[in-house]
C-alpha cells in the first residue's frame, strides 16, 4: 500500500464518532429523555394516547394542511374542505383552483391543494378505491413509514404523526418544538437534519414514552422554552440544559418571567385543543371522521 493509500485508509477509518462515543451519546440523551420524561410529564399532566383522533385518511389531509402554518389555520382549512366535498372522491375530483379556494384559510393553498391531490389519488390506487389506510396500524413499523414517505410531498415527520396520531404507533415526530427543545436541552447537536434527529430520538425512548415525549416537548416548547427566547426561569430542566448554561452566563438570549398582577392567571400557551390541526371531540361535525359515504 503506498503513503497516499495508506493515510486515506486511516482518514476513511477516523470518519464518524467511534462506537465508544456513539454509545456515550445514546447514554447522555437517554439521561435526559428520563428527567424530561418525568419533570415534563407531571408538568403537563402525563399526556397519553387515547386512540385515533380521526380516520387516517383525514389524519393525513390534515397533516398536510397543517405543513408549515399555525394549527388554527390549518384546523380552519380542513373543516372548510369538509363541508364543501361529501367524499374523498369528491375532493379529488374537485378542479384544482376551486379546491385552492377552499383551503385558502390555511395558507400555501396553491401548493397544497394539488399535493393534497395527488396524495388522495395515491391513495385510491393503493387502496383501489375503498381508502382503507387500517394496513399502516399492522404493516411492520419501516415499512408503513417507507408507504407513508413515498407519497407526494409526505417526509418524516407527516409520516410519524399519522403512525403516532392515527395509529397509536411507537415514532416520534419532530416538529419545530420538538427539534428545539430537544436541541437546547442538549438531546441532539446543533443544527441536526430533521431526519436524523427522528432516528436519534427514536433509538433511546421507548415505544410508550413516545407519545408522551411528543406532546409534551410541544408544549414546553408553546408554553416556556419559546422562539428565539425561552423563559428559563419557569423551567423545571435548567439544571439540565445545556442552553441555560449558556444563557445563564449571558452568551445566549432568554426571556425575563412575565410578571402577573395579583389574580392574574396567564392562559396556558400551550393550547392542547390544537395539535398538528387537531380539534376536540366537541368540535363541529365537518372536522370529524369523514362520514360513511366516504368510503365508497
Amino acid at each position: 500500500m503506498t503513503a497516499t493509500a495508506a493515510k486515506g485508509a486511516r482518514q476513511g477509518r477516523r470518519r464518524g464518532p467511534s462506537p465508544q462515543k456513539r454509545a456515550a451519546d445514546r447514554r447522555k440523551r437517554r439521561a435526559l429523555a428520563d428527567v424530561a420524561l418525568d419533570r415534563l410529564g407531571e408538568r403537563y399532566q402525563h399526556p397519553a394516547w387515547a386512540g385515533p383522533r380521526l380516520d387516517p385518511v383525514s389524519e393525513l389531509v390534515l397533516t398536510i394542511l397543517s405543513q408549515n402554518t399555525a394549527d388554527t389555520n390549518s384546523f380552519r382549512a380542513f373543516t372548510a374542505l369538509r363541508a364543501r366535498y361529501v367524499t374523498w372522491a369528491d375532493v379529488l375530483a374537485a378542479p384544482t383552483d376551486e379546491l385552492v379556494g377552499v383551503i385558502r384559510p390555511g395558507g400555501l393553498a396553491p401548493t397544497k391543494a394539488p399535493r393534497i391531490q395527488h396524495v388522495l389519488a395515491e391513495v385510491h390506487a393503493a387502496t383501489n378505491g375503498s381508502w382503507d389506510l387500517s394496513f399502516l396500524g399492522t404493516q411492520p413499523l419501516v415499512e408503513a413509514r417507507d408507504w407513508l414517505v413515498s407519497l407526494t410531498g409526505i417526509g418524516r415527520k407527516t409520516a410519524s404523526i399519522i403512525l403516532l396520531f392515527g395509529f397509536g404507533r411507537p415514532a416520534v415526530p419532530v416538529d419545530t418544538h420538538v427539534h428545539r427543545v430537544a436541541t437546547r436541552l442538549g438531546m441532539l447537536p446543533p443544527r441536526t437534519p430533521l431526519d436524523r434527529a427522528h432516528d436519534l430520538l427514536e433509538e433511546v425512548l421507548q415505544p410508550e414514552e413516545m407519545y408522551p415525549f411528543h406532546v409534551e416537548l410541544i408544549r414546553h416548547g408553546r408554553d416556556t422554552c419559546r422562539a428565539p427566547r425561552p423563559i428559563c426561569g419557569l423551567c423545571p430542566l435548567t439544571d439540565i440544559c445545556a442552553y441555560y448554561v449558556l444563557a445563564a452566563r449571558g452568551k445566549a438570549p432568554m426571556a425575563p418571567v412575565p410578571r402577573l398582577r395579583p389574580g392574574d392567571v396567564e392562559p396556558a400557551r400551550y393550547h392542547d385543543q390544537l395539535i398538528h390541526g387537531w380539534m376536540p371531540p366537541e368540535a363541529p361535525r365537518a372536522s370529524r371522521a369523514p362520514r360513511e359515504a366516504d368510503a365508497r
